[in-house]
């Protein structure tokens, strides 16, 4: 994407290595920013930068975003700016302790007017939102778990724009509703098959 548009930009506070902005950082060094252990600044320097005509894109982990709450409000959502805030580490973080589990940015991005939130529930569903997000004229954070994705091919597939507010069936049933968002999706999905596979469904 951002080798088709200039105005493309990365901002992290710190975590170039941990959200795999390094990688941008090679290629794009001059569209680039690591603000240093500043999340607040990072949101307000991205903010600047839409208010400039940019399409930033922020990458914070979700634990250190909380730093970043009134910025958030202020200086993003109430100025109705489109930076799409990267949310790393959503949910339980394995093996970072529990000071980077991200537990309640789904909770208090929720109440913040203007701001798309959206959690992907596999790699391919990642790459289209961080494509939907490029014109979208208000904030978006999306937010994904720590790791691997679910093996999900995406190379050499087109972008495909996902619709805002909109979920979609994965099983059809009468019984049950189970509602979901993100990666839990592929939890439930499996559960679901074990059910059947068990012959209790």
């Amino acid at each position: 994407m951002a080798q088709n548009d200039e105005r493309i930009c990365a901002v992290t506070a710190a975590m170039g290595a941990g959200t795999g902005l390094d990688r941008f950082c090679e290629k794009y060094r001059d569209r680039f920013f690591d603000v240093g252990i500043a999340e607040e600044h990072a949101l307000t320097f991205g903010a600047g930068l839409a208010a400039a005509g940019m399409k930033p894109y922020v990458a914070i982990y979700s634990t250190f975003l909380q730093r970043g709450y009134d910025n958030i409000i202020h200086d993003i959502a109430l100025q109705n700016l489109p930076v799409r805030i990267m949310i790393d580490r959503a949910g339980l973080a394995p093996s970072d302790g529990a000071t980077h589990h991200g537990v309640f940015d789904l909770a208090y991005f929720s109440c913040v007017p203007n701001m798309i939130v959206a959690s992907p529930m596999n790699e391919l569903e990642l790459r289209n939102m961080l494509h939907s997000a490029i014109d979208t004229p208000t904030p978006y954070a999306i937010r994904y778990p720590r790791g691997c994705g679910m093996g999900v091919e995406w190379k050499g597939k087109p972008f495909e724009m996902i619709a805002t507010g909109k979920g979609r069936v994965i099983k059809s049933g009468d019984d049950v509703a189970v509602l979901t968002i993100g990666p839990v999706g592929n939890f439930a999905s499996e559960a679901i098959s074990r059910v059947e596979a068990a012959g209790k469904a």
